[in-house]
């Protein structure tokens, strides 16, 4: 396989009717909070409390997401500073029942904040 997926499979969905546009088309703002979603599962784990996101670096749509498609998000860390934590997160579908041929339909470093309970950022040790 040519794009084999890197970091930890943190979430999986299947695309459906109610996440496209009028033209059947799955919008990328559905395909962005599923990256968004995964990125933050991961860090959760890495802050051991709640994070928010405060960046997205620039991404582009290589292939498009059908309806049906599986999507899988995979998240590897990139670096953890004193309040926050950058990962890169690559997003693959799979096609037709095939769960063994993956397409890499874009990626992109997202930066989490961890907050405490005043949702102040807060040490990621803390």
């Amino acid at each position: 396989m040519k794009n084999q997926p890197k970091g930890e499979l943190a979430i999986k969905v299947v695309a459906m009717p109610k996440d496209t546009n009028p033209a059947g088309d799955v919008f990328g703002g559905w395909l962005l909070s599923q990256m968004d979603l995964a990125g933050g599962v991961f860090c959760r784990k890495i802050a051991k409390g709640r994070v928010v996101t405060v960046t997205i670096e620039s991404t582009t749509f290589n292939e498009p997401v059908f309806i049906g498609d599986t999507l899988c998000c995979y998240v590897s860390l990139v670096k953890t500073g004193k309040t926050s934590i950058t990962v890169h997160i690559e997003a693959f579908v799979s096609r037709d029942f095939e769960s063994e041929y993956v397409i890499k339909v874009t990626s992109g470093d997202f930066k989490y904040v961890k907050l405490n309970g005043n949702r102040k950022p807060t040490l990621i040790n803390e």
